[in-house]
């Protein structure tokens, strides 16, 4: 099949000439001559919607009916009625017999967009349907044929709603026998202004004024801004700046206004040259290692005392020593890993420090745990663990 993507695009309004958005009409084209299911996927304000109208439009459905739904814009309680009908008194408010769109579509397409907001027992329903063509309307227990194309669009991530338990695996199957990818605007930087232009026009013509000019400073902004909202809100943007602004050529400051700031979360950063900083908070890490540590030793103590002192301290020492708990494992292969060669030089300082307040208070431990901030008991244990009693002699 000879494709002429110029034609095309001039048909259905597309502005463009990147090659992801050709490889996606491309693939529209080739797919349109037959009956499969497509499932096109591309973030919000990608323009999805034009995509199913080429495919029916070239198929051999093209003089069936072509029904889009949005499949989020329809109550829960209510999408199964109209997407397969209902029987009259089937529920309250059920007032006549209805046609669902699966019926009225019958050898036409049905474009379901926002699919992945169907609740999963409707997704059941339209499993049964790609299936085997068969439904049944809401309060009727018989079954109908239906000979539709179904043509599907999303912007969520269905792999991880599947994961989720939110959407059908065997569904995602079914819908996505051809996929085809809407690439977003940040990755068609080439044609943003192109867009833009279009859109100008358009307002222009719409509002009987002259078309907004970027300069082009402006223009660099605008091609550089990621457009989180995609075509949409570039159009959006396009048509306020037209409507509010007197002048018509438009800066870099004046596009600004117009642009939201995108809301980055605050990220943690160091400077290179911040040494007082991580020092502190090196020294806070080593801190809580020491405590942990006093927290294991305090452990050993009280299983010494729940024994039946069948064991000696001594033992008990060194069963705890050499225990993997003492010290906590350290990631060593992490970058922001503590380096754990200075922890004998602090045990060293902190030695020496208990050293000397001991000596100053000539080895009265309760004003020389008070001088070093823990309490006496503490001191006792850094005094054992340090193998310093003698001092008390001294």
């Amino acid at each position: 099949m000879m494709i002429d993507l110029q034609n095309i695009k001039q048909q259905f309004d597309i502005i463009g000439n990147t090659q992801a958005l050709d490889r996606g009409l491309d693939v529209a084209c080739q797919v349109a001559p037959t009956d499969l299911s497509v499932l096109i996927t591309g973030e919000s304000g990608t323009g999805k919607e034009v995509f199913p109208k080429i495919v029916h439009k070239f198929s051999s459905r093209k003089h069936g009916q072509y029904i889009a739904v949005n499949c989020g814009a329809i109550p829960e309680g209510t999408i199964d009625s109209e997407l397969f009908g209902h029987e009259k008194g089937s529920f309250t408010g059920a007032l006549d017999t209805r046609k669902g769109y699966f019926e009225v579509a019958d050898g036409g397409t049905i474009f379901l967009d926002e699919v992945a907001e169907l609740p999963l027992s409707t997704q059941v329903r339209l499993l049964r349907v790609l299936e085997t063509g068969e439904f049944l309307k809401v309060g009727s227990s018989k079954v109908q044929k239906t000979n539709v194309r179904i043509i599907a669009a999303t912007n969520v991530n269905l792999q991880e709603a599947i994961a989720g338990n939110r959407f059908r695996e065997d569904l995602y199957y079914r819908l996505n026998t051809v996929p085809i990818i809407v690439p977003p605007l940040r990755e068609r930087k080439d044609d943003i202004y192109l867009l833009f232009r279009k859109f100008a026009s358009d307002f222009a013509e719409k509002y009987r004024m002259p078309p907004i000019i970027l300069d082009p400073e402006a223009r660099t902004e605008l091609e550089n801004y990621p457009w989180p909202g995609n075509i949409r809100q570039l159009k959006n943007v396009t048509e306020q700046i037209s409507v509010i602004e007197h002048n018509r050529d438009v800066s870099k400051d004046i596009l600004s206004k117009y642009l939201p700031v995108n809301n980055i979360l605050p990220v943690l950063y160091r400077s290179v040259d911040d040494t007082k900083s991580f020092a502190s908070e090196r020294e806070l890490l080593y801190k809580i290692l020491f405590d942990m540590r006093n927290d294991v030793n305090e452990l050993k103590a009280w299983m010494y005392k729940l024994s039946k002192r069948e064991t000696s301290v001594q033992e008990y020492d060194k069963i705890f020593d050499e225990s993997p708990l003492i010290y906590p494992a350290v990631d060593t292969s992490r970058e922001d890993s503590p380096n754990t060669d200075h922890i004998p030089d602090l045990m060293s300082q902190e030695k020496e420090a208990i050293r000397k307040v001991l000596k100053k208070y000539k080895n009265k431990r309760k004003p020389a745990a008070e001088a070093l901030g823990i309490s006496e008991r503490t001191l006792y244990r850094k005094i054992r663990e340090y193998d310093i009693e003698e001092l008390e002699n001294d």
